[in-house]
């Protein structure tokens, strides 16, 4: 009797928890797909909520539990995003708490912010990282980005940029990883699968955003948000690669530009945000507007009013408006009209709910409030800052070998930058302080016997040149100058676009007045542009280029002049004589005429320091360059080697940089192309072997206007250094 009725009670509990289960909404059910829980959720939206979902409203640093979260009270808890700028997960986990329990659906809200190269362990900026040319490290730098952004309780990066950018003038040349589509790709891509992990709602994972979508770095004479004109087939050969990169890699989002390509603003651009990424590559996230982008179009002479600009972005693809406050009072008005389709708007926000679910937010909707120290600023987070920061550094000249700096010499640390903390940190950089900072001369300081002398000598501009006495006298006492120029932080990143490219004349002023005193002078130059060097190169020893390095920046340069670490850095951007060179860039495609013959007659042709370049405290013998095969079709793959040895007395680091030629093509092709690169360290005396598997539909052929790759039989150059092989495609 005992046995009967606990089967009848067991069968009794297995009755109810099935039950119970068929309660369960099915968009609330984990166990059941992503898709399937998308639609349910979808089905049971009115257009209101629907609309909520497409806006992004900002909730500031000022709301925080002190002063009782004003912002988290007024803010709609329907709303689908938000920009969040707080230190901490309080506020965040407040708001989260009246989307999931003051709404109807409790649908969580998915916070956004601007985690650039950095939460508050500020790395290197994006410029500098690819001179690393080690996109694995920069991607534990985004690993780490991640962990601090996840634990505040941001789900989501606007990073990495992607905009291949050859005008320095731009400010947000410094956002970017260079002039090269294809090295973009790689450090996009490896940018994507670093903040995103293999599953996007495991802990410590957000989602990345590409931007800005698309050709914002070819902005005309390097002014912000300005017209661009770019042909289809440049935007299909030079801008679109590495959004298709970062698309192939996992890219949850991406960022519309700001800029009007050839006529049709990028945030209200079908072809680009839906024929394009949505239908052509099959992109299933979601684009977000860049701050004020739909308003913007009014600004943009394409649409007359607010009402006519939403129109626009929505049906053109842009499925999330950033701030602009335009989505939420005119979409359901135009819907209403016919001007805007319900199906458009279920696009839309089937988008969004997509990335909320692959997020796991409707799981685990907020986040544990850690206290900072378990966060932000770890041990092994400063420990990648500074390895990153070291192998960013481009040694630009160094003659008679006055770098390492010897034992025992008498230092001189001299100008704006060596003190600087917070120029350091580059534009962007997040929650990073300036007190977080290790300047130049702390991290000089911790490794030299003697502490550097020092003397700022100047400001970063202006005329005050009362300091340069004391700066002259103190480089006479020394043994060699370390002179610390460059730009403030501020110079470059958003809205900081600069006429010219060169440094402040005072600056110039400054290391002309330090050489006379007839020391050696090593020029560090912090920056977050390509620089006009042509009155600083010649009066230098030594240059060495750290960027803007982050806060990590004074230890790595203390590293690398000291001799401890052996620079390996190598230039992602064209370095030109003047500014009146712009644009000039490695990969331009050949001239109607050769020689001189229609170039400027009044300055070189060439730049001052070209794209990949870099030297090293060691050198390298490059052996003979060899290929696989000489002829092969389309079907065959060729493998190019090249032996690299260390012909000095210490270990370094060397990038092979693999380039291709077309010389003859029905579309006329660059004079060489990036198509692979590998860094490896090679110990003092020893040899390594590289390699470039050649795959020619990938890396032999190009794109047309409609973005058709084009394979044509003939012969190809594979170039290394200063050899090249041909290869004939049958």
């Amino acid at each position: 009797m005992k046995k009967i009725l606990s089967v009848s009670l067991i069968l009794a509990c297995c009755f109810s928890a099935v039950a119970g289960n068929k309660n369960i909404l099915p968009y609330k059910d984990a166990s059941l797909p992503v898709e399937e829980r998308v639609e349910d959720l979808l089905s049971r939206m009115t257009l209101d909520e629907k609309i909520a979902q497409l806006n992004q409203y900002s909730l500031g640093s000022n709301d925080n539990v002190n002063n009782n979260g004003e912002m988290v009270k007024v803010l709609p808890p329907e709303i689908g995003s938000l920009l969040y700028t707080a230190d901490d997960a309080v506020s965040r986990n407040a708001m989260q708490k009246r989307a999931m329990e003051e709404t109807r659906l409790g649908i969580p809200i998915l916070f956004g912010y601007d985690t650039v190269h950095g939460y508050r362990t500020i790395y290197p900026i994006p410029l500098a990282q690819g001179a690393s040319w080690n996109p694995d490290l920069a991607g534990e730098a985004c690993r780490v980005a991640a962990q601090e952004s996840y634990d505040v309780g941001i789900d989501w990066t606007f990073s990495p940029m992607v905009d291949v950018a050859r005008d320095p003038r731009w400010g947000r040349v410094a956002e970017g990883y260079g002039e090269d589509p294809y090295l973009t790709s790689v450090f996009g891509a490896s940018a994507v699968k670093a903040y995103q992990g293999d599953d996007m709602s495991e802990p410590g994972n957000i989602a990345a955003c590409l931007k800005h979508y698309v050709g914002y770095g070819a902005s005309e004479a390097g002014r912000d948000y300005v017209y661009t004109e770019i042909s289809r087939q440049s935007l299909w050969s030079t801008y679109l690669p590495p959004f298709e990169a970062g698309v192939k890699a996992g890219a949850a989002t991406l960022m519309s530009s700001f800029n009007d390509i050839s006529g049709t603003p990028g945030s209200a651009n079908h072809y680009t945000m839906t024929e394009i990424l949505k239908e052509m590559w099959g992109h299933d996230g979601f684009v977000v507007g860049d701050w004020h982008a739909v308003k913007q179009l009014v600004t943009q002479g394409m649409a007359p009013d607010d009402a006519t600009a939403v129109e626009y972005a929505i049906n053109a693809g842009l499925d999330m408006d950033m701030t602009d406050n335009l989505y939420m009072p005119h979409l359901a008005s135009l819907v209403e009209s016919g001007r805007v389709s319900v199906d458009r708007i279920d696009d839309a926000v089937r988008r969004i709910l997509r990335i909320k679910f692959r997020l796991g937010l409707f799981e685990h909707p907020y986040v544990e409030e850690k206290p900072e120290n378990e966060r932000i600023l770890l041990p092994e987070s400063l420990d990648v800052a500074r390895r990153l920061a070291e192998e960013t550094f481009v040694l630009l000249k160094n003659e008679e070998d006055v770098l390492p700096l010897k034992p025992g010499q008498k230092v001189a640390l001299i100008g704006p930058m060596a003190k600087s903390q917070k120029d350091l940190l580059g534009s962007w950089h997040g929650r990073g302080l300036a007190e977080d900072v290790v300047s130049i001369f702390d991290g000089l300081s911790e490794v030299l016997t003697e502490a550097p002398a020092y003397a700022a000598g100047c400001g970063f501009e202006g005329d005050d040149r009362s300091g340069f006495d004391e700066a002259v006298k103190t480089a006479s006492e020394a043994d060699v100058v370390v002179l610390c120029l460059g730009e403030r932080y501020s110079w470059s990143g958003e809205n900081a676009s600069r006429s010219t490219i060169a440094l402040p004349e005072i600056q110039e002023d400054l290391l002309k007045a330090v050489k006379a005193a007839g020391k050696p002078v090593v020029v560090l130059l912090s920056n977050g542009r390509a620089l006009d060097l042509t009155r600083i190169s010649p009066l230098a020893d030594a240059v060495l280029e750290i960027w803007q390095p982050g806060i990590m920046g004074g230890p790595a340069v203390a590293s690398v002049l000291t001799g401890k670490t052996n620079p390996s850095g190598r230039l992602t951007v064209t370095f030109p004589y003047t500014t009146g060179q712009i644009p000039i860039y490695y990969c331009q495609r050949h001239p109607a005429r050769d020689g001189s013959q229609g170039r400027y007659q009044d300055i070189p042709s060439t730049p001052m320091y070209e794209f990949g370049y870099g030297l090293s405290y060691t050198s390298y013998d490059y052996g003979t360059l060899t290929v696989s095969a000489d002829s092969f079709t389309v079907n065959d793959t060729v493998t190019a080697r090249v032996a690299v040895t260390n012909a000095g007395d210490m270990d370094g680091k060397e990038t092979v940089q693999w380039y291709v030629c077309d010389p003859y093509s029905t579309i006329t092709r660059p004079v060489k192309e990036l198509k692979h690169f590998e860094k490896k360290l090679i110990p003092a005396g020893e040899s390594c072997t590289f390699e470039f598997e050649i795959d020619p539909m990938r890396d032999l052929s190009y794109v047309n206007w409609k973005g058709e790759r084009i394979l044509e039989p003939g012969d190809y150059y594979i170039i290394v250094k200063d050899q090249k092989v041909c290869i004939t495609l049958e």
